[in-house]
């Protein structure tokens, strides 16, 4: 017997004053209604209502059964009304990890133009470097600037592709000259992302499509980008980073481009978020914002 549809029959049946009202209601034939009754008056052991040919009424155990159940059905209902208000709007707390340097950069522009949107939300952003667990962490999505992305349970979508530079400034190039070809990196002070893959080993694709790798090593490393920008930007090196951190730099002259001709493959933007049979409002309406915002390249 499922019980609740049993409760749910009986309710029908006491409001409505007939099994043939309630049956109409409920979308089921007037047999089915009974025969759920029935079976719910075996499984208390006590008789709800005293039939006749053409009328019913309570018995005192069907009265108090009633007035029990109906405050039950009554939560179960706003429970019911209360999910389906937050599938339909984005509300509550929308808990957001990104990279540092993204994150602060990047993410922290759009934003407020996201929550401006969906006021319903509130946002918890955690910008850090380190590869989190998003369930064990209570992470709702991430995002996340990539080669490859290890093999995992979570959704990725992807968003858009990050260019990546070799930039220095106008100094260091003055200084020591400009690289004509990826292996003259090797002669160089080149800062490293220890946080990469491979962080000593540059990859450089040039025009005709060949890669070109070459081991770098310099008196500087570090785990953020944006102290290597400060760095490169001070005379010290050679960094290797996505063209988002280093846009205001080259846009005013403090960086300058390094080996125009060679490019580092480029990293993907992705969002990631656990599976769910039911993606929350909250989790599309971000993701989706983000993607209208980044248009294939940045």
């Amino acid at each position: 017997m499922d019980q609740l549809a049993a409760l749910r029959a009986l309710r029908r049946v006491i409001e409505l004053g007939s099994f043939t009202a309630a049956a109409d209601v409920l979308g089921i034939s007037h047999t089915i209604v009974s025969r759920q009754v029935r079976q719910l008056e075996e499984h208390l052991g006590a008789q709800l209502l005293n039939r006749t040919t053409r009328r019913f009424a309570l018995t005192d155990a069907g009265r108090e059964y009633y007035e029990s159940t109906r405050e039950v059905l009554d939560l179960l209902d706003e429970a019911d009304r209360h999910v389906g208000h937050h599938q339909a709007e984005p509300t509550g707390t929308l808990r957001i990890n990104a990279p540092m340097a993204f994150g602060t950069i990047e993410v922290a522009q759009w934003l407020p133009g996201f929550m401006a949107k969906y006021p319903g939300v509130q946002v918890d952003l955690v910008c850090n470097d380190r590869m989190v667990d998003l369930i064990e962490e209570g992470f709702d999505v991430a995002l996340r600037l990539a080669r490859d992305l290890p093999d995992s349970t979570l959704v990725a979508r992807r968003l858009a592709t990050s260019k990546v530079v070799l930039v220095a400034s106008p100094g260091y190039l003055q200084a020591h000259g400009a690289p004509k070809a990826p292996e003259d990196l090797t002669q160089h002070n080149c800062l490293v992302y220890t946080a990469a893959a491979r962080a000593s080993e540059w990859t450089l694709v040039g025009a005709d499509g060949a890669e070109h790798a070459v081991t770098v090593h310099g008196t500087l490393q570090a785990n953020t980008n944006v102290a290597l920008k400060a760095a490169a930007a001070a005379g010290v090196g050679i960094a290797n980073a996505a063209a988002f951190i280093v846009r205001e730099e080259l846009e005013r002259g403090a960086l300058v481009e390094v080996l125009p001709g060679y490019t580092p493959r480029p990293r993907e933007l992705y969002a990631l978020y656990p599976q769910n049979r039911h993606l929350s409002p909250k989790v599309r309406a971000f993701v989706d914002y983000a993607d209208s915002i980044y248009i294939n390249i940045f």
